[in-house]
């Protein structure tokens, strides 16, 4: 069996935004919620993301291209001064 291992920056703008939505369905639905089965708490997350959908709003990106391209070229350049261990 063959697997391959993907880094994911955890700086990634949509990693970001899929954190916060996580945040929000715990704090706002599960976390003081009381769940007898799995089943329920399911159910639960269902019925929250249903209800989100119902008038979901666009992420709406905020920083410019030429911004985050200048921040990767900042960020390459001090990771290739880092020496290798």
């Amino acid at each position: 069996m063959r697997s391959a291992v993907h880094f994911t920056p955890t700086s990634a703008s949509w990693l970001n935004v899929i954190e916060c939505w996580f945040r929000d369905i715990t704090e706002d639905r599960i976390r003081n919620g009381e769940f007898r089965s799995v089943d329920e708490l399911v159910r639960a997350i269902m019925e929250y993301v249903e209800h989100h959908n119902v008038d979901p709003t666009t992420f709406v990106w905020t920083k410019k291209a030429q911004d985050i391209l200048e921040k990767v070229v900042r960020d390459n350049t001090a990771l290739n001064k880092t020496p290798s261990s």
